[in-house]
């Protein structure tokens, strides 16, 4: 299949898929006598595969050392792994940005309080001062190791 049709099925942009074969994540096409690429079947189901696995975090360089150059030589446990690492991953940046959601709406909640007689200058540094003083009482609690050692 020439890299139009390809482009088409994989609603990939031939740039991208051409870019892809010279970092070698999908093999190089054959080229026809024409110098046309020639692409065989199972490029549509790796393409697909590279682009769920970007959507889902997998960098270039990750996919590079997951991607096989031919599917039937993929193992499995070496997949699964990598697959549990990256999910780890994931929960990981989910408490860090469920944190950093809670510091934010904290820190509207303290704008937002500001009393009518105040100025907002006043206001600014009446919440700094209090994240300051929260942020110093966040390091002196001990935490779950400290505690547990």
């Amino acid at each position: 299949m020439k890299i139009g049709e390809l482009a088409q099925q994989t609603g990939l942009a031939a740039s991208r898929i051409r870019f892809y074969e010279r970092i070698g994540l999908l093999k190089t096409a054959e080229r026809q006598a024409n110098g046309y690429r020639s692409y065989p079947a199972d490029a549509v189901l790796m393409l697909q595969l590279i682009a769920t696995a970007q959507r889902a975090g997998f960098s270039l360089d990750e996919l590079r050392a997951l991607l096989p150059g031919d599917l039937s030589q993929w193992e499995r446990g070496s997949l699964l792994d990598t697959l549990r690492r990256k999910v780890e991953d994931i929960e990981t940046l989910q408490v860090q940005l469920a944190k950093s959601k809670a510091q934010l709406v904290e820190l509207m909640a303290q704008i937002e309080a500001k009393p009518d007689d105040m100025s907002c200058s006043a206001n600014a540094r009446r919440v700094l001062s209090e994240m300051k003083l929260s942020s110093l009482a966040s390091e002196a609690r001990p935490t779950k190791a400290s505690r547990n050692a």
